[in-house]
């Protein structure tokens, strides 16, 4: 890294190899990185060590990059990260520091973390393109290599509307008058939020490995009734290439709601990545299911299919752009029960100064059933086919310099709304989310 120092007369006076030397603090910084590439990394250490502090943004932060590049020179990867990423928590635009993340990354074999850092990191305008040339097959190695991964997250989640209800109250006009009952009333609830996974491959050659996946989430409430536990699992065989993968697998899942029986779910899944650009990539999957419920089996049964697609693309190396669509089909054994459901949305995310980190999304999605049910609709009972309207706004911020044992607090904001042609079915609800989530 290398920065344009222009009119600087501060001089320092430094022991060098047995001599005393008077030279500018430029000077200095760049004899520093001299000494840096040729490996005489004690000689190095010992300038930037006997430097004062100085004033000068620019060359603080060269002295803190070229500590890390001999940490990381001396094999201290943990210490190199740490001086990295406290650049990024200053300074989140900084390419080449990203770049240099990314390799200790590499060397400590955390590859989902590595492959963060070089998507972000190959937007950098000022990085020459001999460079992102390396980081592109930097993210090949990433893919050949990155054969296990875990997470883990919990946290607190207030939500104001729990039972997705509307309230109100709800009338029948008879013959002997109006026939009314109470709505159920929106719930407020307090729970916890826990989701981890792993997943592991074993590496059969250079391209094909066999994948393995589980995950598992529980929200838990002080309303136990409205408690979900989700349990999936998936594996399969997968190819990796020079600019993507794909994976087939057979799929399994079970949800448990309010502690019974809910319904699973198994089928086959085909998940792909490619990489169209250094900026421009895609994540994409489609899926079929047979979907089994403990209730009402012989209407709500199901066949589903199910494809997805993210466009990722960086605009610099702190922000990028994601941009979500999906569509569902699901053909249930009644018709009333089988829907369509396209949806899209389109998000943003940035690494900001002072450690924060920020993604905010607008998600839209519509669902639409074949046949009609039977409702009640001004005063009577009708039948009509239901066609619903769902928003979701949601923003999450994080905030890097509280890292505790590689996890970092996480707030996420969301708002709610469905708009539907049978009114019951429409809802409001707000959530908060506190969680404890892995720093990349």
């Amino acid at each position: 890294m290398k920065w344009p120092f222009l009119f600087l007369s501060i001089f320092m006076t430094l022991p060098v190899v047995g001599e005393t030397l008077t030279m500018s603090t430029m000077d200095a910084m760049q004899l520093a990185g001299n000494l840096v590439e040729r490996g005489d990394l004690s000689h190095a250490e010992q300038i930037l060590n006997n430097m004062p502090p100085m004033a000068d943004v620019a060359l603080e932060t060269e002295r803190s990059f070229l500590r890390g590049q001999i940490a990381m020179a001396r094999g201290d990867y943990d210490m190199a990260a740490k001086i990295y990423r406290d650049l990024l928590d200053v300074y989140p635009d900084l390419a080449r520091v990203r770049y240099e993340l990314a390799r200790v990354y590499m060397y400590q074999k955390k590859w989902h973390r590595a492959d963060y850092h070089l998507r972000l990191a190959m937007a950098g305008r000022e990085l020459p393109n001999d460079v992102k040339n390396t980081m592109s097959y930097m993210r090949y190695l990433v893919r050949q290599n990155k054969n296990w991964n875990t997470w883990f997250n919990i946290g607190a989640a207030p939500d104001n509307n729990i039972n997705n209800a509307t309230g109100g109250t709800e009338c029948v006009d008879t013959m002997f008058g109006p026939m009314c009952r109470e709505l159920a009333d929106p719930e407020s609830a307090v729970g916890i939020n826990v989701a981890l996974g792993g997943d592991y491959e074993f590496k059969i050659d250079k391209n094909w490995r066999w994948k393995n996946s589980g995950t598992l989430y529980l929200n838990k409430y002080n309303l136990r009734e409205y408690d979900d536990l989700y349990i999936g699992a998936s594996t399969g065989p997968r190819y990796v290439y020079e600019h993507g993968s794909v994976w087939l697998s057979g799929v399994f899942a079970r949800r448990y709601y309010g502690w019974d029986p809910y319904m699973y779910k198994y089928g086959v899944r085909i998940d792909t990545d490619y990489d169209f650009t250094r900026r421009l990539s895609l994540n994409a999957s489609i899926e079929y299911a047979k979907n089994k419920y403990d209730q009402y089996s012989s209407v709500m049964n199901s066949d589903g299919y199910y494809g997805n697609l993210a466009l990722i693309y960086s605009i610099d190396a702190s922000k990028y752009i994601m941009m979500r669509g999906g569509v569902s089909r699901e053909i249930a054994h009644a018709d009333a029960y089988s829907l369509w459901r396209p949806g899209f949305g389109i998000g943003f995310g940035a690494e900001l100064p002072y450690g924060f980190s920020f993604y905010a999304e607008p998600y839209f999605y519509w669902t639409a059933y074949d046949a009609a049910r039977w409702v009640v609709y001004d005063g009577r009972f009708s039948k009509i086919t239901e066609h619903d309207f769902t928003h979701r706004y949601s923003v999450r911020i994080s905030n890097n310099k509280l890292d505790i044992w590689g996890f970092v607090p996480t707030i996420t904001y969301s708002y709610t709304q469905r708009d539907s042609n049978v009114w019951q079915r429409e809802f409001k609800k707000h959530s908060i989310e506190f969680t404890m989530m892995q720093r990349f």
